[in-house]
């Protein structure tokens, strides 16, 4: 009977191990579950950026405003009848 004790709690013992250090077991799991919502949070900012150019998109191929504003702000257009000024900074000694 102590023989059967000693080889059941020797084999709870080996159980125990692989639960806990083993391949597959608890360690693996956390590191994975981080790396797994490492890549959720990398999912949501792209997935959030995607959505922006999906609305400049749409507010290009539907409407003037949009192409009018991009014009103005990187080519540095101005419309008939309006005048430009340009303010620079002042100079560093």
């Amino acid at each position: 009977m102590r023989l059967f004790q000693l080889i059941l709690l020797c084999l709870a013992g080996y159980i125990q191990y692989q639960l806990w250090f083993g391949r597959n077991g608890i360690h693996d799991y956390v590191q994975i579950k981080h790396a797994v919502q490492a890549h959720q949070d990398a999912n949501a900012g792209l997935t959030k950026r995607n959505k922006l150019l999906k609305a400049d998109i749409e507010d290009l191929k539907l409407g003037l405003e949009g192409v009018e504003e991009r014009a103005r702000h990187e080519l540095g257009m101005i419309k008939t009848n309006e005048t430009f000024i340009r303010v620079l900074p002042a100079k560093q000694p």
